[in-house]
């Protein structure tokens, strides 16, 4: 399997865990986006909480290079670890919702 490939998988399978939770308030849906083509992926949310519409990104992942750019993550522990975790080494992945001078990953000590 080619690293994008394995990556793009890694990628699917954080963002279909965080698909599965379910708000604690609100009618709320979590949607996961794919699309293989481009290599965009997305959590979206959508719904209605206290009459007020709920859309918008939770997560948004590009792939692109042979890197993971994590261009937005909305989750409150942020999703970087988990894919660490699932096998996508730190160097291979670029924090592009912060300014380029910090958004290198740091390997702990």
């Amino acid at each position: 399997m080619d690293t994008t490939t394995h990556y793009r998988e890694i990628v699917k399978q954080v963002i279909l865990k965080y698909a599965k939770l379910r708000p604690s308030h609100g009618d709320i849906r979590l949607d996961a986006v794919f699309d293989e083509t481009y290599n965009r992926y997305a959590l979206m949310q959508v719904g209605w909480d206290r009459g007020r519409r709920i859309r918008g990104n939770l997560i948004y992942v590009t792939l692109q290079d042979g890197k993971v750019y994590v261009e937005y993550d909305g989750i409150e522990h942020g999703i970087t670890q988990d894919l660490i975790d699932k096998g996508i080494p730190s160097e291979s992945m670029v924090l592009a919702f912060l300014p380029e001078t910090q958004n290198a990953l740091k390997e702990p000590a």
